[in-house]
This record gives structure tokens, C-alpha cells and sequence, in this order.
């Protein structure tokens, strides 16, 4: 670039939006290494999400155009982002266009500014209905997506910058540090959310086991293994429970891996009697304004939906974020959860509730993270990342508050299965003794808590969740963990303790409480 851009110059503006200083600040870096860079330089910037990526290089176009002879192509993956960043850039007082399937030569000399999807871009170049020899500066937003790198040979003489929450590139396969020379990391999420930028996300994490999913060829886990978890009665329970108990009357997005789950937790919140709506890919633009509509003008409206959300959709009236999916993708994680970031006049905070472990894989949303280490070292940061039997086996069953009451009578209701199963091999016994020992402290919690047999096997049958969590722990500590062996296990464990009780409860029931069984 031939001249500096200042302070001054950017203050002096009287048009588009007023810029932060940390806003200042990247514009400025990013120019600067610009200048000392040669022209086909390729530069990647990351803010997080609601950090006004897309004002800062819309201030970054203007400012080109003002000072460069040449003209700024803006690229995209959607067509929702290119209409609201279209806008942006009028809003700054620059003249563009959207580059559609029906662009052609006639008018490019009007326009100092394109902007355009990816796949229509590169049908226009390779039909050659474009003319992109006068492109002196190319963005791309959300530069993690690789669909942007086949475009490339096209500006071989460019400043490419690529904006990006998260410099961690969607196909593992193809790094970013091959594309890009250099990463500017910008403001972090904490500090964004100490000078009142961001909201804070208040995060609330259930325990899913997740080994029954399948990583596709993708990276992350397939939409059928992710739908037979949880579409199923107890998942879907589970979910209006954590809605119920941290979320209910909050305004709340459900993030879904498939449609036949956001479809059927769309019947189970509806049931329920909750205000809901579902959204996907193949609703129509009108069905989707009007959901959309309806969402924004409702106070505790919930809206189940497949990923559709996670970029081109602002709401800042959103209080609570539902992870009803996991995902092996850190940069979708941090998209979900940062729809709910933005911050309002009364509100600084938002929920998270996460139902696919996705708080243990990544860590809390906002935490401090080593941008340029990921950059330049994606595969290292990925290998550092707990696989799924890793996070559950630090797992500790703990039985929810409405349960536990009806076990008030017994001091303590959790067992710990490795430490009883590595006492019996010192002791030279049986790992079987692990379930029998396991099978007996069930059965005492149930006969502590009940007046006759029958309340018994009531209790014993509310203890699914605890009789799974505790097999599965069986399972890891005998190195045997096929599907059909442990839902063998499960049931067979079921009937042993239903057993137990109708043969022991009147001699352990008089044990316990001094006195006959009535």
C-alpha cells in the first residue's frame, strides 16, 4: 500500500457506524502489515463472534477505496451473509454489488466493490462473465470454510484477508497456515465481555454418553448415530428437564445434528405446552421470515433448528443457547454458543445448556485459548482434545434433586465402581462380584426408602440411569465394551436386582428399620 492509514482519517468518518477502540486498533494492524507485505499477500484476522467483524472490513474497504486505484471483491458462503454484508457496506458509503447467477460484463464499471457467494463466483470466473484483473483487495468472511481456496488462483496479485472466529480450518486436511501467511489475533472473548461488549455465558452441563456416535468422513459425529441418541424418549426427557430447570420462560435457541430430532423435540416442547417453532433448511423464505418474526416478537419463545442458525442470524433478545447435539468442531461450538452473546441494555448474561459433552471437549466458551499455537499447530490442538470414552470416564453419576428426595432416607446413594472394582482384584476376587456388590447397595437404597416390597421395585425401576452409568464404569474396568454386552449387562443387571429384592426385602427391610415389613 502506498500510504498509512491514521487514527485521524478513521475518526474523521461520518458515515457507517461508530467504531470501538479496539476496532481502531485491528484496522490499523491489519493495514500496517499490509504495507510492509508483498502484494499477494495473504493475512488472517480473528474476533469472536459479535466482535463487528464485519464493520471493521467494511471501514477497511472504504478506507481502500479511497486511498487504491483497484476495486475489492468480498466473499462469502451464504446468501444471507452476503445480503447483510451488502448492506454493511452501504451503510459505510460503499458502492457495491451482489455477484448473482445472472452477473455479467455490462455493468462492473460501476461498482468499486463486489461482493458474492463462492460457488456463484467461481461459476461466473470460469464461464468468464467477470472481470477480476482490477481486484486489488480480496475478504473472506468466515475463512475457516474451505470452499474459498479454489478461488485463489484467480487473485494470485491480491491482499487476501480472511476474517474468522476461530482460525481452526473445517477440513483438518487443508490448514489455514497453507493458505495464509499470518494470523492477527484480536480482542478475546473475556475482555470483550469485561468492557461490556459480549454477554457472559453462564454454562450448565449434563452428562450424555456419547460412544454409540459415529465420526463420519467429515470430522464430526454423522446425523444418523447423533439422531438415534437423541431421538430417543429418554434424551429428549432429559432435555425438557435441563429446560425446565435452567432455561424455562427464557427466550431459547435449540441446536440440533438432524431434522428429525429438532422435529421431535419440536413435538415434545409443543406437548409440554411451551411456545415453539421449527426451522430448517427447507423451509421457505416466507415460512422462515415468518418464524423468524415470530421468534423475535415473542418473549419466551423457544426455536429448535439444524445449524441453520449458527452464522448470518442475529437476535440480541436470545437469554438462553440449548447444545442439544455434540460436535467434534470447535469452531460450530463457539458459533452455537455465541448467538446468545450479544448484549442488551438489561441483559449481560446468557445460558448455555449443553447436552453433548461439549463443555469437557472444549472448555468453558470464552476461555483462554492459544490462537496462533492452533494456527500454526492444528493437529497438536486437536490431538489434546479428551475423546468421548475419556470424558465419561471421569463422569460421577449424580441423581437429579427430584429423584434424590425419594431417597431421602439414605445418607448416600452413589457407589463408586472402580474403586470397588480395583478392591476386589487386591483382595483376588472375581470382577463379578463388582455388579453383585453393586446390585446389593441398589437394592438397600430401595428397601431404606420403601414401606413394602412392591415400593421397592418401584424405586429399583427409577434407578436407570444409575444401573447405565454404573455398567458402562463395569464395562471400562474389564476392557469389554461391545454394544450388545453392555445392553446385555444392563438388562441382566435389571432382573438380578428385582430378584434380590423379592427374595431379601422382609429379612433386610427388619434389619434396617428394627421391625417387621408391614
Amino acid at each position: 500500500m502506498s500510504r498509512s492509514i491514521t487514527t485521524l482519517e478513521l475518526e474523521d468518518r461520518k458515515v457507517g457506524k461508530s467504531l470501538y477502540n479496539y476496532q481502531h486498533g485491528a484496522i490499523e494492524k491489519i493495514f500496517k502489515c499490509f504495507e510492509d507485505a508483498p502484494e499477494d499477500y495473504h493475512l488472517l484476522y480473528q474476533l469472536p463472534t459479535g466482535g463487528g467483524k464485519t464493520v471493521i472490513f467494511s471501514e477497511i474497504v472504504r478506507q481502500f477505496l479511497k486511498h487504491h486505484d483497484t476495486k475489492v471483491l468480498v466473499m462469502t458462503h451464504r446468501i444471507e451473509l452476503c445480503k447483510q454484508t451488502s448492506r454493511m457496506l452501504t451503510e459505510f458509503n460503499v458502492v457495491n454489488k451482489v455477484v448473482d447467477s445472472k452477473a455479467n460484463l455490462e455493468d462492473q464499471d460501476q461498482y468499486s466493490c463486489f461482493v458474492a457467494m463462492v460457488e456463484t463466483l467461481n461459476n461466473r470466473l470460469n464461464e468468464d462473465k467477470l472481470d477480476i484483473s482490477n481486484i486489488g483487495l480480496v475478504i473472506i468472511d468466515e475463512a475457516h470454510y474451505n470452499s474459498f481456496t479454489k478461488l485463489f488462483k484467480f487473485f494470485e496479485k491480491s491482499f487476501i484477508l480472511g476474517v474468522t472466529a476461530t482460525p481452526l480450518s473445517s477440513n483438518i486436511k487443508l490448514p489455514m497456515k497453507d493458505n495464509y501467511n499470518e494470523l492477527i489475533v484480536g480482542e478475546s472473548i473475556e475482555s470483550l465481555i469485561k468492557n461490556k461488549f459480549l454477554a457472559r455465558a453462564e454454562i450448565y452441563s449434563y452428562n450424555v454418553g456419547l460412544t454409540s456416535l459415529v465420526v463420519g468422513a467429515n470430522g464430526d459425529y454423522t446425523v444418523k448415530s447423533s439422531e438415534d441418541l437423541y431421538n430417543n424418549f429418554d434424551m429428549l426427557s432429559k432435555l425438557l428437564h435441563a429446560y425446565e430447570e435452567q432455561s424455562k420462560g427464557k427466550k431459547t435457541l435449540i441446536f440440533n445434528n438432524g431434522i428429525h430430532t429438532s422435529q421431535y423435540v419440536y413435538e415434545t416442547f409443543r406437548a409440554a405446552g411451551y411456545p415453539i417453532a421449527h426451522l430448517d433448511n427447507t423451509n421457505s423464505k416466507k415460512e422462515r421470515k415468518k418464524i423468524l418474526k415470530w421468534f423475535k416478537d415473542t418473549p419466551d419463545a423457544i426455536l429448535t433448528s439444524v445449524s441453520i442458525l449458527t452464522t448470518g442470524f442475529d437476535e440480541p433478545t436470545v437469554e438462553s443457547i440449548i447444545l442439544n447435539r455434540a460436535t467434534k468442531s470447535l469452531t460450530l461450538y463457539y458459533q452455537m454458543i455465541g448467538r446468545g452473546s450479544r448484549i442488551l441494555k438489561d441483559k449481560d448474561t446468557f445460558t448455555v445448556i449443553d447436552l453433548g459433552n461439549n463443555l469437557h471437549r472444549f472448555g468453558p466458551w470464552g476461555s483462554e485459548l492459544d490462537w496462533q499455537r492452533i494456527f500454526r499447530s492444528p493437529n497438536f490442538y486437536l490431538d489434546t482434545l479428551l475423546n468421548d470414552e475419556d470424558i465419561e470416564s471421569n463422569f460421577k453419576y449424580e441423581m437429579p434433586d427430584e429423584l434424590r428426595a425419594e431417597f431421602s432416607n439414605s445418607e448416600e446413594v452413589y457407589l463408586d465402581i472402580n474403586e470397588v472394582y480395583t478392591e476386589s482384584i487386591r483382595n483376588g476376587e472375581s470382577s463379578k462380584v463388582v455388579l453383585s456388590r453393586s446390585i446389593e447397595h441398589h437394592a438397600m437404597l430401595c428397601i431404606e426408602n420403601s414401606e413394602d416390597v412392591y415400593d421397592a421395585l418401584e424405586l429399583a425401576k427409577k434407578l436407570g440411569d444409575d444401573i447405565d452409568h454404573r455398567i458402562n464404569r463395569y464395562s471400562k474396568c474389564i476392557c469389554k465394551s461391545t454394544f450388545n454386552f453392555i445392553e446385555w449387562l444392563k438388562e441382566d443387571y435389571r432382573k438380578k436386582l428385582r430378584t434380590y429384592l423379592r427374595k431379601n426385602f422382609d429379612v433386610l427391610f427388619e434389619e434396617i428399620h428394627g421391625k417387621p415389613a408391614e
